[in-house]
């Protein structure tokens, strides 16, 4: 009868969240809760060329993480995870028994000989090997026979159909399973790895394993509580607990439940993971994950403008990520250049020898409200509101150079100026290459506004609601607005930086982290 093993990557694949660092005592747990849960493999890490640190699931040496290993190992396999190109195979140590048993050895379609050269070196050793080939679905169906053909050559302990991206659909899962049970060695045991990009990899999960594959062993890859990486991977506990129920496995939940609460909710509780409708869109397109994460941190592009953007990438660009290449696509995006000589001359003649007054959407606009509505009526400025209309203060005129904060705004309550880069009626458009490019940590509402005013003519403006970011504040008058990329002191910094690079003589209505940069 063919065999079902789980494998736990919560050491491995769950380390990108927190950069490894679960610290040694907590790894020896984690380990140890795994065995003690039943767990068939547990992969307690990388293998990677690195100073050694203990605290971390990167380990220097199969030595180094014996450490970690308890001293009844059980029936459990343990196994590390190399990069033909981030570990010298020439130092790992041969196998003797008490260390890992198995190295799972990922490679790109670029280079599958390297990849291949390195588990035979690894299998010399007398290491079981899986081959975790990277991204399964940028194979072609005559790509993948290749493969098998290579891999049946090697003859491993297993293969991984590696849903690298998360874009695999049901669909996918049955052609990649039956190509590859059909074509590869009956005694290599096939392995499944997901992410959670199109929130199925439970149901995909389940499919696979219903397939009843004859005459060969399986094995699922998951993590506690899914840890990984957005949008994460595959919950241990919710597998298996459908092998316990379904194939008459007798995985201890409570003991993963307990290291769950013990170990792995406190590391989600200050770094999140789960769905996430960016990281859907990476998956749809089959793309490199740090696309969507690139675009994310630019923080003035809707989930929309995302899908758009990861739409044009190349699909010579898809697999490996370049920073440069997302760049001159969000530039190109941003940069629909239009001719603006005529809004731009009424904008003039309108603030000609007007004091300005920007408001931004900073929690200061409720808290110092009192001192916002004294200065208007001191100093009966033009009131222009960057990238919001507010609430209980007249705005003369709204400026909105971002589409998730323009599209709630069919009809704002006063005159609009509006970048070319968005589309909806305006009763000014400006041209958004002329404003943007003087932030350097990507387009800001507010610095394009004053950039506009000083090109304007404009000599002095005062802001009121440019609070600056607060680790642990809604930073916002309306929580609505929450901006949920991570910012902090450099932004703030920067911010300031920018501010005080515009041209203009600028004051503070409301007090801000800008002020002190």
């Amino acid at each position: 009868m063919s065999t079902i093993r789980l494998l736990d990557c919560t050491l491995r694949d769950g380390g990108y969240v927190n950069d490894w660092k679960f610290g040694f005592e907590n790894i020896r747990d984690i380990v140890a809760s795994l065995v003690n849960a039943g767990t068939d493999i547990v992969e307690v890490g990388f293998l990677r060329d690195l100073e050694p640190d203990m605290d971390q699931s990167r380990w220097n040496t199969v030595a180094e993480l014996k450490k970690v290993l308890p001293a009844d190992r059980k029936n459990t396999i343990f196994s590390g995870m190399a990069l033909h190109n981030f570990y010298d195979i020439d130092k790992l140590e041969p196998w003797d028994g008490t260390g890992i048993d198995m190295i799972r050895v990922t490679f790109h379609d670029y280079d599958i000989e390297q990849g291949l050269a390195f588990c035979r070196k690894a299998q010399d050793k007398g290491y079981k090997i899986s081959c975790n080939p990277i991204n399964i679905m940028g194979y072609s169906d005559a790509g993948v026979l290749w493969l098998c053909e290579q891999v049946n050559k090697l003859h491993p302990f297993a293969f991984s159909i590696v849903d690298t991206f998360g874009s695999m659909q049901m669909q996918d899962l049955e052609r990649i399973v039956r190509l590859v049970d059909n074509n590869l060695a009956k005694d290599i045991a096939l392995g499944l790895h997901l992410h959670e990009n199109l929130a199925q990899s439970f149901s995909l999960a389940q499919r696979f394993l219903d397939m009843h594959l004859v005459g060969r062993d399986v094995t699922v890859d998951a993590s506690l509580l899914g840890m990984g990486r957005t949008p994460g991977n595959l919950c241990i506990e919710l597998i298996a607990d459908h092998l316990n129920q379904n194939f008459g496995k007798h995985y201890d939940i409570d003991r993963m439940l307990d290291a769950i609460q013990e170990h792995i909710l406190p590391i989600k509780e200050k770094s999140p993971w789960g769905y996430s409708p960016a990281y859907f869109l990476s998956a749809k397109y089959n793309l490199h994950r740090n696309y969507a994460e690139h675009f994310l941190g630019k923080g003035d592009l809707s989930n929309r403008d995302i899908n758009h953007l990861l739409s044009r990438i190349a699909p010579e660009k898809k697999t490996a990520f370049d920073a440069a290449y997302a760049d001159e696509l969000y530039a190109s995006y941003k940069d629909n250049r239009i001719d603006d000589t005529a809004d731009r001359a009424r904008l003039a003649g309108l603030l000609a020898g007007r004091k300005v007054l920007c408001l931004a959407p900073g929690g200061t606009l409720a808290t110092h409200r009192t001192e916002v509505e004294a200065f208007i009526a001191r100093e009966a400025p033009v009131v222009i509101a960057a990238n919001f209309v507010p609430e209980g203060l007249k705005a003369d005129y709204a400026f909105f150079s971002s589409g998730k904060r323009f599209d709630k705004f069919t009809s704002p309550p006063c005159p609009v100026l509006c970048t070319s880069n968005l589309e909806g009626k305006a009763d000014f458009r400006l041209d958004y290459n002329s404003l943007a490019g003087a932030f350097t940590m990507g387009a800001n509402s507010l610095i394009m506004l004053l950039r506009l005013l000083e090109q304007l003519g404009v000599k002095e403006a005062a802001l009121a609601g440019a609070d600056g970011y607060e680790p642990g504040t809604e930073n916002y008058c309306d929580p609505r607005m929450k901006n949920h990329t991570p910012r902090g002191a450099d932004y703030n910094r920067a911010m300031a930086a920018a501010i005080g690079g515009c041209g203009l003589a600028v004051t503070f209505v409301t007090p801000s982290h800008y002020q002190k940069g």
